[in-house]
């Protein structure tokens, strides 16, 4: 296998079911239950019916934290709002392929303004819209749900998706990570990981872990290891 596809599954909590009058103690115990780093979903009613985190409401967060923050910016002008989530103290921005006229150019900004670029794809949008764009990425997120609310049933159809995103990364030789994010539980997460996603989103069924959030962070990162072991 190539050393891209083998890499420690990283597990990504969302704060988008977190308690909003408690933000900075909520980061604070997603840290602690072993976070990978923490993803803060940007919404702006537009793109998807819901609105969100502004920039003030994450900076203000930032120092609670002793892992790295990234935007989902599920927006309609994600041009316009790097610089401000950039300086928030998100290291890694995620545009969607769908809202970008230019997205060489917007994934090139990015990392000009010093952080890493991601782009995320709607379960209907194909592998092949980011094949020209693989060395101006670090991420590319593949949604497993489409966007907008928290608690939505994961789609199995995108996991042919996801494995031709694996195989054009490794055959690109970047080394970019593949997210997935919606409805990834203990009981889903094993399909995402055997068709190669190594970047694993997790809110609502976190939250709702009875053994709590380490446990769940635990059980998350074991069961995509093992579904990777064994694909």
């Amino acid at each position: 296998m190539p050393e891209s596809s083998v890499r420690r599954p990283l597990v990504v909590p969302s704060v988008l079911p977190a308690d909003f009058a408690c933000l900075g103690a909520e980061v604070r115990d997603l840290c602690a239950a072993g976070a990978d780093r923490i993803q803060w979903d940007v919404m702006d009613g537009v793109f998807v019916p819901n609105l969100t985190f502004g920039p003030d409401v994450i900076a203000a967060a930032r120092s609670h934290s002793t892992v790295g923050f990234e935007a989902h910016l599920m927006v309609v002008n994600p041009g316009e709002l790097l610089a401000a989530y950039i300086d928030a103290g998100c290291e890694l921005i995620i545009v969607h392929a769908e809202a970008c006229t230019h997205l060489h150019r917007t994934l090139a900004r990015i990392r000009e303004l010093g952080a890493r670029s991601g782009v995320a794809l709607n379960p209907h949008t194909p592998a092949d819209v980011v094949a020209h764009v693989l060395a101006e990425t670090d991420l590319i997120l593949a949604m497993t749900v489409n966007p907008g609310f928290g608690g939505q049933a994961y789609i199995p159809a995108v996991e042919p998706k996801i494995a031709r995103l694996r195989r054009m990364i490794d055959d690109s030789g970047h080394a970019i990570e593949l997210e997935v994010d919606g409805g990834i539980t203990a009981a889903t997460i094993g399909g995402a990981a055997a068709a190669g996603a190594d970047v694993f989103i997790s809110g609502s069924w976190m939250y709702g872990c009875p053994e709590g959030k380490a446990a769940a962070v635990k059980r998350l990162r074991e069961t995509a290891h093992c579904a990777r072991e064994a694909a």
